[in-house]
């Protein structure tokens, strides 16, 4: 498969998913692992010791990654003992693996049969998977297990052999990841790189996903179970229907963490960086999801009926159709200190687009700050809320929305007929934001949108205008 082909497909039927797909535009008139055979490529350097790892010449340093994750030697004797002692308890010494993939292969059955274990990976070292083992390059984890890579320690798929993913975390398996690349994973199905299955776990800490690719989701991680990810990158990954870095049906903590460059191929496709489904649940705090893709809805996130907690993140360089940043279908959505900018919709809600489709949507967003997003086919450079067929609130507070523009609602795009969409404004500043047609700073059509001045809400310096259909805004 060419890994740049991002040319959409149809998209998988999904029996199990049950997610809304049917999105309304507002544009008309407003405008088994023995006997494997396997090979290892990048092997550590020739001067090793007995277990396989590289011998440190008198001179070398530690990396800037070992000192600051607590594996800095002491700088006496004086250091050893009780400082070596905390060390330990954050990272306990493991058992070596040699740069050999069967070897990683033989370490991870025996720890699944004894009931889990630690595993020290080489150092400069590629593991290279070439067998297919039910779906995975390596055996179910099925046990807390966890491997410690070092400088340059990979775990890839051959190039030229059978389709499988790299990792799949079964129920009671509890996989962690540290300092690892896990590559080149091209699942027939969900999570290209890895597979968390629902009662397993996995932790990613200063770690990457990159360059995994799905027939279905999750290219970089399809989440059933339980996920975090730490100050590590999730990059370049490739999905077909949802979540091209991510894609989460259960639990999943995204911390410090880099969201980059991941592909939704499908024209209805969703959360290019990060995908959420009914019932889940998502946080992302201190992260950047950033140049992501999708044919449809939410460029950066995108999730249905599920709850999402964005607090210190940047969204940015993001595009989609509807959502360019972030698109939230009923659930409970929650942006707090967020800077959402340049991120681009075709259609609809460049930085942020409500829906409410299938269910009535839970709104927040505070303190926060959304510019330079863009809506060129139609409406919302900003935000968009639309109630289509339930009601649909968002309370925006202390946040400002400038500098956006779209052919109608530049800054603010609010619908729903009946009077169903609500725009709560409470201290927002809704200045220099740019409508190609009507509504600069906010066009209002069939709902509501509450300024509250009071609180020290203005909006001003827009163009063509101010406001259309918004009581106590000057045009």
């Amino acid at each position: 498969m060419n890994h740049q082909d991002h040319t959409p497909g149809p998209e998988p039927v999904r029996p199990d998913r049950g997610r809304a797909r049917a999105r309304w535009r507002w544009t008309v008139g407003l405008a088994g692992v023995t006997g494997l055979a396997l090979t290892t490529v990048g092997v550590a350097a020739p001067a090793a010791d007995a277990a396989g790892r590289p011998l440190a010449s008198a001179n070398e340093q530690p990396a800037a990654d070992d000192r600051r994750s607590g594996d800095e030697p002491g700088k006496g004797k004086s250091d050893k003992g009780k400082s070596d002692k905390g060390r330990k308890a954050e990272k306990p010494e493991g058992i070596p693996v040699p740069c050999d993939a069967d070897k990683l292969i033989a370490a991870i059955t025996l720890a699944n049969a004894r009931g889990g274990a630690v595993l020290d990976l080489a150092e400069k070292c590629t593991y290279t998977l070439t067998t297919n083992i039910d779906g995975a390059g390596l055996p179910a984890i099925t046990t807390p297990i966890t491997l410690n890579g070092g400088k340059h320690t990979t775990i890839t798929r051959a190039a030229a052999v059978e389709e499988f993913r790299i990792f799949a975390v079964d129920a009671g398996g509890d996989l962690t990841l540290n300092h690892l690349e896990v590559t080149g994973g091209q699942a027939d199905g969900d999570g290209g790189g890895v597979l968390v299955n629902t009662g397993g776990a996995l932790t990613v800490k200063k770690s990457a996903v990159t360059r995994n690719i799905a027939s279905s989701r999750g290219g970089g991680i399809a989440n059933d179970g339980v996920t975090t990810t730490k100050h590590s990158t999730i990059g370049r990954n490739i999905a077909e229907s949802t979540g091209g870095g991510i894609d989460n049906d259960g639990l999943l903590t995204v911390e410090k963490t880099s969201v980059t460059a991941n592909t939704v191929n499908n024209a209805a496709g969703s959360g290019g960086g990060i995908g959420g489904s009914a019932g889940s649940t998502t946080f992302v705090t201190g992260s950047t999801i950033s140049g992501n893709r999708t044919g449809d809805a939410g460029g950066g996130v995108g999730s249905f009926n599920a709850t999402v907690t964005l607090t210190d993140s940047t969204i940015t360089n993001n595009t989609g159709s509807n959502g360019g940043g972030v698109f939230a279908e009923g659930g409970m959505l929650t942006v707090r200190r967020v800077t959402a900018t340049d991120n681009t919709a075709a259609l609809q809600g460049g930085g942020l687009s409500i829906q409410a489709l299938t269910e009535t949507p839970a709104v927040t967003v505070e303190d926060s700050k959304i510019a330079g997003n863009v809506a060129p086919g139609a409406n919302g450079g900003g935000i968009v809320n639309s109630a289509l067929a339930f009601d649909s609130t968002i309370v925006v507070r202390d946040t400002l929305i400038t500098a956006n523009q779209s052919v109608s609602g530049g800054g603010i795009f609010n619908i729903g007929p009946g009077g169903m969409a609500t725009v709560n404004l409470f201290n927002t500043k809704i200045v220099k934001n740019i409508a190609t047609g009507n509504g600069g700073g906010i066009l209002n059509a069939f709902g509501t949108v509450n300024l509250n001045p009071a609180t020290g809400t203005v909006v001003v310096k827009n163009r063509p205008n101010n406001c259309v259909n918004v009581p106590g805004c000057a045009g």
